[in-house]
C-alpha cells in the first residue's frame, strides 16, 4: 500500500537521520522514518524531543530496489543517509525514479557523484525531479561561500577549506575508508579532473581566525569539484578538509594506512568486512550530541582571477546539525516549489545559495558571511 507520507528519511536511526526528523517536526512535515532495524527505528525517532507533535511513520524495509519502491511509493521527497553511497545509493537512486520522487543524499564521495550524473541525471530531469547529492555541512557550506565569491564577474579559480570540530561517526569513517580502497580523489583543473597525489598526504593549511596551522586532506576530493565541472563561471576548484584537532587528523592517515593494508589481496566483499570492522571499532557508540560552544565549523573560499580576488568565511556550529536542517529546508522546498534545477544539481543549483545561507542563519547555525574583495 503506498504511503501517506510525502517525505522519507531513509535511515532514520542514524546520527544525521534523527536530527533530520527533528527539523522536520520543526516544520510539522509529516514523514516516514525508514530503515533497516524497525526496533532500533522506534528507539531512535522516539527520542526525539516533541515526536509525537508530528504525524510520522516508521518502517523496517530491505535494502533492494523492489522493497524500497513497494516502501516508498506515494513519496515525493527521499530523503537518504544511507552511504557509503557509492556501495548502497543506488537501489535509493533506482527506487525513486521508479516511484517519480526527488532524491537527495549526505555524500561527499566522487566516484558516486561522478557515476550518478552519468548514470541518472537525465532520467531524474526527464521526469522533473532534482537528484541532489552532498546536501551536507562540509559540503554546501563551502557551495555557498564560493557562490558568495562568485557574485562577482571575472573570478574562475576556487580554493576552498572545509574545517570543523568533532568526531566522525561510525558512517563517516566506513565512507573515509571506502573512498581509500575503491576510488581516486580528483580537483578542478582547466575544467578537467586531475588526481590528487596519493603520496603527498597530510596538509598544512593557514585556517582563518587562528594563528595555529590547521592540517587538512582532500578528503576523498569532495563534492565541489564534480559541481563546479560544467559550471561556465568555474575553471580550477580544489577542496581540503580537516577536523581541528591535530591528534585526530595526524591519526586519520595511519588509520587508512593500516586499513589499506589489511585489505592488501583481498576480494571486494572481504574489503567491505574489513571496512565495517574496522570503523565500529574506531567509533562504535553515537557520538554525544553537539554542543554549539564546542562543535564549531567553518568554511573559506579564496576565489581569483586575472585582475580579482575575493574571499569568503562562513563561520557556524554543529555541523550535523546544518546538514540534517539543509536536507529538512530541501525537503519543504521540494513540497510547495519546483526545484530551481531538474536532474544532477548540487545544493545551491537546486534551491539557491543565498536561500540556503538563509534558513542557517535564522536557525542560528551560522553568522553572516565574512567576506573581502581586491580588485
Amino acid at each position: 500500500m503506498p504511503t501517506d507520507k510525502r517525505v522519507v528519511v531513509y535511515g532514520a536511526s542514524g546520527y544525521t537521520g534523527r536530527l533530520i526528523c527533528e527539523y522536520l517536526r520543526e516544520y510539522n512535515i509529516p514523514f516516514l522514518a525508514a530503515g533497516r532495524n524497525h526496533a532500533r527505528l522506534t528507539e531512535v525517532v522516539g527520542a526525539v524531543p516533541g515526536i509525537d507533535t508530528v504525524d510520522h511513520e516508521i518502517v523496517e524495509v530491505e535494502h533492494t530496489t523492489a522493497a524500497l519502491v513497494e516502501a516508498f511509493r506515494g513519496a515525493t521527497v527521499v530523503l537518504n543517509t544511507v552511504g557509503p553511497f557509492s556501495r548502497w545509493g543506488h537501489e535509493v537512486a533506482q527506487a525513486c525514479l521508479e516511484i517519480g520522487a526527488h532524491y537527495t543524499d549526505t555524500n561527499g564521495e566522487q566516484d558516486w557523484m561522478i557515476a550518478a550524473e552519468q548514470r541518472y541525471g537525465a532520467e531524474f530531469a526527464g521526469q522533473s525531479l532534482v537528484f541532489t547529492p552532498g546536501l551536507a555541512q562540509m559540503y554546501s557550506i563551502g557551495e555557498i561561500a564560493a557562490n558568495i565569491c562568485l557574485e562577482t564577474p571575472g573570478l574562475d579559480t576556487l580554493d576552498i577549506e572545509v574545517f570543523w570540530k568533532g568526531h566522525p561517526t561510525v558512517a563517516s569513517t566506513n565512507t573515509i575508508l571506502t573512498n581509500a580502497a575503491f576510488s581516486k580523489a580528483y580537483y578542478l583543473e582547466q575544467n578537467e579532473y586531475v588526481e590528487w597525489p596519493a603520496e603527498d598526504g597530510i596538509y598544512q593549511v593557514v585556517v582563518p581566525g587562528q594563528h595555529d596551522l590547521g592540517l587538512a586532506l582532500p578528503w576523498g576530493g569532495t563534492s565541489h569539484p564534480v559541481w563546479f565541472k560544467n559550471d561556465p563561471r568555474v575553471a580550477n576548484a580544489r577542496a581540503l578538509g580537516g577536523v581541528i584537532n591535530r591528534p585526530l587528523m595526524l591519526g586519520v592517515p595511519q588509520m587508512v594506512a593500516a586499513a589499506l593494508e589489511q585489505m592488501e589481496g583481498k576480494s571486494d566483499a572481504e574489503k567491505f568486512g574489513i571496512i565495517d570492522a574496522i570503523s565500529s571499532s574506531i567509533r562504535s557508540e553515537t557520538p554525544p550530541r553537539e554542543n554549539p560552544r564546542i562543535n564549531t565549523s567553518l568554511d573559506s573560499v579564496y576565489a581569483s582571477g586575472p585582475l580579482g580576488r575575493k574571499h569568503c568565511v562562513i563561520y557556524g556550529n554543529c555541523n550535523y546539525k546544518q546538514t540534517a536542517l539543509l536536507n529538512a529546508f530541501a525537503a519543504s522546498h521540494l513540497l510547495q516549489a519546483p526545484p530551481r534545477a531538474v536532474g544532477f544539481a548540487s545544493s545551491c543549483q537546486a534551491f539557491g545559495h543565498r536561500e540556503l545561507l538563509g534558513v542557517l542563519k535564522a536557525f542560528g547555525l551560522v553568522l553572516d558571511p565574512v567576506v573581502t574583495e581586491h580588485s
